[in-house]
């Protein structure tokens, strides 16, 4: 089931193609917290991630994205970034689910706020 699922779909890790592609030319540079792998073509030119399970934009951190996109020339398994202290956890993207955020006059919320700044149109 796990092949069938890799030839016919690309979000759920990588893709046959892909896996050749890496294996052929991908330079293992690192591994994040979550278990992406993030790798690197010969010179550096190209940089791709293999997702640890679905494939989730958002669940690439901040200083592998900047290294993904040539902004760090170093992989942070070189030169780690230091982190600040307001800095937070990383909280994946939560959008479509339950835990998604509804604003206070979203009428998702369990209880919407009663709105006093609008006065609905009465026809005369």
């Amino acid at each position: 089931m796990s092949f069938l699922l890799r030839v016919l779909t690309w979000w759920n890790s990588q893709t046959i193609n892909t896996q050749v592609w890496t294996k052929l030319y991908g330079e293992k540079v690192g591994e994040d917290d979550q278990g992406n792998v993030y790798y690197q073509s010969g010179g550096g030119k190209r940089r791709w991630v293999i997702y640890n399970g679905e494939a989730e934009a958002s669940r690439v951190s901040p200083v592998w994205h900047g290294w993904l996109h040539h902004t760090y020339k170093q992989p942070p398994t070189t030169e780690p970034l230091a982190h600040k202290t307001w800095e937070k956890e990383h909280k994946p993207n939560l959008t479509g689910t339950s835990g998604a955020y509804h604003p206070a006059g979203s009428l998702y919320r369990a209880e919407p706020a009663e709105r006093r700044d609008y006065d609905a149109w009465q026809p005369e």
